[in-house]
């Protein structure tokens, strides 16, 4: 077992990262900015060290900084969390060279399946099933409108080194195709330092449908059953369950066997994802995340699997206990992302103090949040706030808890997103499940509610300003993951809030 790891992260995910080690007896070492020296996982920590003098935003994705603290701490291990930087080969590179252990995957198989192209290419040779597409990062424009005749419109252009929606777009027309290639490209430039574009087909009203994996060093995989995650806006999930109500034992075994056969490939060592794209009993590789994913307490619950717990035992070299015959999913969870965004403004951001926060509680409810009474939340970072995640015998049951607990959720000061998730739960086509990724899309009541003009008119104008500047290459906070757009009445309080780092 680690005796001391280091979580070069913040927030919800740091502080359940900390609770891990603590639970596991192992030294639990947090690093913050000078915006999160009060923050929830500074003051849960055994030790807590300060990552400044830098913009809060860039704290955390200082590799020098954080490895000096290490050294300073004697960390034995790093735990990079979600975002920043836990998917860059780059940084795990440099902890294995710096002697740390990282917790997470081999810096060679995070390059392998953070370049799409690559991947791709893979997946193929491992016979796992892919969307028609290019293996090749396409060279330019021509070559695009080439390719997109051959595969038949509509076609998605994507960027090779990222995801989240940053660097892709959606063509429908061989006239869109080098417009849309050259603002991708500019996009993926300058979201992830690589403008590389592939082409695949696009599937209009697919599901989005994710397999939870665990390798260890030994070479065994195993898959935990899959996440559901169509509900999403402008490609940010939103909501998240286990089991997918579109997915029986069968369907849940081929997906799972071929999830398997794709970490096995690259020789998977961690808590990994392999996401899917399902369109009836099809279903075909999107990208693997090699990392814990935000998502990830649904399946903790439906399992009774510590996936924290379960990343740093095999970090420290212990072989996974159990086998694929011993993983049974029992009931049904659901996790509301709960974000400082304001649905009554088309979810731009919003800032404050949270000057109250009361939370749930009661049978098969958990919170994992990274917020308490008194924090500041500002424009630094990506606007989860926390997730309240339930759990109950059957999806039904599991709805219900889930609405009872958005009623007791309260938090004062800052303008958050639960507005739309306690519609989501009444709503008779999420209660069925009947969804699709295009779902928010078709009905945009959900996202907004009952807005009157003028809110309407001032979320029409902020999202026609962000996708014309999105066309153009533009995306705000992309170096920390932060999501587009800010209220207006954010705006007024602050100014334009990229203007630091757009």
């Amino acid at each position: 077992m680690l005796e001391s790891v280091l979580v070069a992260n913040r927030g919800e995910i740091a502080l359940r990262v900390i609770r891990a080690c603590q639970e596991l007896g192992v030294r639990a070492i947090a690093v913050f900015s000078d915006a999160d020296r009060s923050a929830p996982h500074v003051l849960a920590a055994d030790e807590a060290y300060r990552l400044g003098p830098a913009p809060a935003s860039e704290s955390y994705l200082r590799v020098d900084r954080i490895l000096e603290l290490a050294r300073r701490s004697g960390a034995e291990a790093i735990h990079p969390g979600y975002g920043f930087l836990s998917e860059r080969a780059s940084f795990a590179e440099a902890v294995e060279a710096a002697g740390f252990v990282f917790v997470g995957p081999r810096s060679e198989t995070i390059a392998a399946m953070g370049d799409k192209t690559e991947a791709r290419r893979r997946m193929q040779e491992a016979g796992v099933p892919v969307v028609p597409g290019t293996v090749e990062p396409l060279v330019s424009g021509t070559d695009a409108v080439r390719i997109a005749e051959e595969l038949g419109f509509p076609v998605v252009l994507k960027a090779a080194a990222g995801g989240g929606g940053k660097g892709m777009r959606v063509v429908r027309g061989k006239d869109e195709v080098e417009r849309a290639f050259d603002a991708a490209a500019r996009e993926a430039s300058q979201a992830f330092g690589d403008g590389a574009i592939y082409v695949e087909k696009f599937l209009a009203t697919p599901r989005h449908v994710e397999i939870q994996l665990l390798g260890d060093a030994a070479g065994q995989v195993v898959h935990l059953g899959e996440r559901e995650c169509s509900i999403q806006r402008r490609h940010q999930k939103l909501i998240e369950e286990a089991p997918s109500p579109a997915v029986d034992g069968e369907l849940r075994e081929a997906m799972g066997e071929a999830a398997v056969r794709a970490a096995e490939a690259v020789g998977y060592r961690g808590a990994g994802t392999v996401e899917f794209l399902l369109a009836g009993r099809e279903f075909f590789f999107l990208e693997m995340n090699t990392r814990i994913q935000v998502e990830h307490p649904v399946t903790e619950l439906v399992t009774g699997i510590d996936l924290v717990k379960w990343q740093i035992r095999i970090a420290g070299g212990e072989r996974l206990d159990f086998g694929q015959a011993d993983v049974t999913l029992r009931g049904h969870a659901i996790e509301c992302r709960v974000t400082s965004e304001d649905p009554a403004h088309g979810f731009l951001p919003a800032t404050g103090r949270v000057r109250s926060l009361l939370l749930p509680s009661g049978p098969g409810v958990r919170w994992d949040g990274g917020i308490s009474t008194g924090v500041e939340i500002g424009l630094h970072y990506d606007p989860l706030l926390g997730k309240l995640i339930v759990h109950a015998e059957d999806r039904a049951g599991a709805v219900a808890t889930m609405r009872r607990a958005l009623r007791e959720l309260r938090i004062e000061g800052v303008e958050t997103c639960l507005p739309f998730h306690r519609r989501a739960m009444d709503d008779p086509d999420f209660q069925a499940g009947r969804f699709s990724i295009q779902f928010l899309e078709q009905r945009p009541d959900l996202l907004e509610g009952r807005l009157s003009s003028n809110a309407r008119l001032a979320a029409a104008l902020a999202a026609a300003l962000l996708e014309h500047k999105r066309r153009d290459g533009f995306h705000p906070r992309t170096a920390t993951g932060f999501r587009e757009g800010s209220s207006l009445t954010a705006w007024q309080r602050s100014g334009w809030p990229w203007s630091n780092g757009g």
